[in-house]
């Protein structure tokens, strides 16, 4: 019909309009059901669904860093700590509210992201890869040394945060606060990849000499890559030491940095939609490793080793995706969509 017809043509005219009320139709059955969700499911899932909100705030900075700015980092899980020890000094030692200390943590994260980017000028491919490694094990040595020197030997008890008159004391608050908190990022993020800004980033990881020729400031572009994922990521510690109320430096490992990277690569490189996706997908697999193991009766057998089959498996997937999949969950996601709609 489209090929007979102009796109004034009335008929196509009409096709528009019940394409539009019918993708709004959807998006509202959609915002209803994620209303309602939390109310009539388990404690555990609702926890699962809010780890993964978590995680795709920190993987979508990640993201912009890596997919859209092409610079490769390997200190995330060290700016994450940034953003929680942040956390754990301002608002437990000095008493500041939650907002602020989110604004803070992100100032912070900010500022440690500038001087993490000035090297990025000089460095390139695996020096930086090295030189952002070695940033996320100065972070973790001088968090261990706060709590050795503050006698927080095994970790920091944050309290419930409040927002106004409300206590996010439980999963379903935390559940409406992260959806409306990511869905903020979710916007920002992509509006921001569609500006000047996003298509310079986009333009460096191409080939930063040829965006160098068409006027785009190399320096200054990578520097607000790195400022803007790091900020971002800081902001997500924060956020992750409200919601377990515990800050450890021990939970901020390499292991941690490879899962956010899992997350990326699976979900898809250079899409706010695909860390989305890998977010989901890596926050919900060992889980279903778990049950795996429970349901085969091998527990018991390879209980010391289920840290390695898991770390294992981040590692075959990624290599997989990479080869058959370059583009991710997304790319499985599109061609899906558009089969279904032929």
């Amino acid at each position: 019909m489209s090929s007979e017809f102009g796109s004034n043509h009335p008929l196509n005219q009409n096709r528009k309009i019940n394409e539009s009320k019918s993708t709004w139709i959807v998006s509202l059955l959609a915002l209803s059901v994620i209303l309602i969700l939390p109310f009539f499911i388990s404690g555990f899932v609702l926890d699962v669904m809010n780890r993964t909100l978590l995680a795709f705030i920190a993987a979508v900075a990640l993201n912009i860093l890596i997919g859209y700015a092409g610079q490769v980092s390997l200190g995330h899980a060290g700016f994450l700590a940034v953003g929680a020890f942040t956390t754990a000094i301002v608002n437990r030692e000095m008493g500041f509210p939650f907002i602020p200390t989110l604004l803070i943590a992100a100032i912070v994260g900010m500022i440690l992201g500038l001087f993490v980017g000035l090297p990025s000028l000089r460095l390139k491919g695996l020096y930086l890869a090295l030189g952002t490694l070695g940033i996320h094990y100065i972070i973790v040595y001088l968090g261990g040394e706060y709590q050795f020197r503050w006698n927080y030997n095994t970790g920091i008890i944050i309290e419930n945060p409040k927002l106004g008159p409300i206590v996010l004391d439980s999963g379903i608050k935390w559940f409406y606060f992260l959806a409306a908190f990511s869905s903020v990022v979710w916007v920002y993020c992509w509006n921001l990849t569609r500006t000047r800004t996003g298509r310079a980033w986009m333009a460096l990881r191409d080939r930063d000499i040829a965006a160098a020729s068409m006027g785009v400031n190399v320096a200054a572009y990578k520097l607000r890559a790195f400022v803007f994922s790091s900020g971002m990521t800081s902001l997500a510690g924060s956020l992750g030491a409200f919601y377990i109320h515990f800050v450890s430096v021990d939970a901020f490992t390499f292991y941690l940095t490879i899962e956010y990277i899992a997350m990326v690569i699976i979900g898809g490189l250079g899409s706010i939609l695909g860390s989305f996706l890998g977010a989901a997908f890596v926050t919900v697999l060992p889980h279903v490793i778990d049950d795996l193991v429970d349901l085969l009766g091998t527990s018991g057998r390879i209980a010391s080793h289920i840290f390695a089959v898991k770390f294992s498996f981040f590692g075959l997937l990624m290599v997989i995706f990479l080869i058959f999949e370059p583009q991710g969950i997304l790319g499985i996601w599109n061609r899906v969509y558009h089969r279904l709609k032929k």
